[in-house]
């Protein structure tokens, strides 16, 4: 156990060291930026039809730290879950992914969500229809949006679609949905368990993805 100790703490003064080293040779305002950036978690926003589904998938990547279910891309100001459902706001259902760089990338976390989706249907997921249920990555800055639509691009050229309806599109306000749809897989699984498998969601992944 002590020789563990040992191990871990020259690991982390090595890994100080090298982030020192690399700090070292930028000018200082560039270093400080740097340095927020690598120790600071990022967010990234998601549609995937159902939220409490595809929170549920997200939170289970190493490297995400949570996620929340929310309401993006509409019109209406103050969204509630029975007006985004009645599709009178233009709202999607989403999610809001806090996570950690280090550990994970905004392009893994790109990946992973197109193998928990079905891109190839327009205005739904799986049993649930309508523009609330769309597909979409809400990109926030550059640099997102080129990792999302090279994505995208990548899907579309592969051939394996023969069209790729989830919208790549800049991130409005995200409106956090109500208590009880966070964490909905925990607090009511038996419930969630039953809704996810009469809904077909992960039959109909498996039949598209082939994986």
């Amino acid at each position: 156990m002590i020789r563990r100790r040992l191990s871990l703490l020259l690991a982390g003064v090595v890994l100080a060291s090298a982030f020192a080293n690399v700090f070292a040779g930028m000018p200082p305002e560039m270093a400080n930026k740097a340095r927020a950036q690598a120790a600071a978690p990022a967010t990234a926003i998601f549609a995937g039809g159902c939220f409490w589904c595809i929170e549920a998938d997200f939170e289970k990547v190493p490297g995400v730290l949570s996620a929340e279910s929310g309401y993006i891309g509409g019109t209406t100001p103050n969204p509630t879950y029975e007006s985004v459902s009645a599709g009178d706001t233009g709202h999607a259902e989403a999610i809001r992914v806090t996570y950690d760089p280090a550990k994970v990338s905004y392009a893994e976390l790109v990946e992973f969500f197109w193998r928990h989706v079905d891109p190839t249907v327009k205005d739904r997921q799986f049993c649930d229809e309508g523009s609330q249920y769309r597909t979409a990555i809400f990109y926030s800055g550059n640099e997102q949006k080129a990792v999302a639509e090279a994505s995208k691009t990548t899907l579309e050229r592969s051939g394996r679609f023969s069209k790729v309806y989830t919208q790549v599109v800049p991130a409005g306000e995200f409106t956090v949905a109500e208590d009880y749809h966070q964490d909905y897989y925990l607090k009511n699984p038996i419930k969630y368990r039953y809704y996810r498998t009469t809904c077909g969601r992960d039959a109909r992944v498996k039949e598209v993805w082939k994986e």
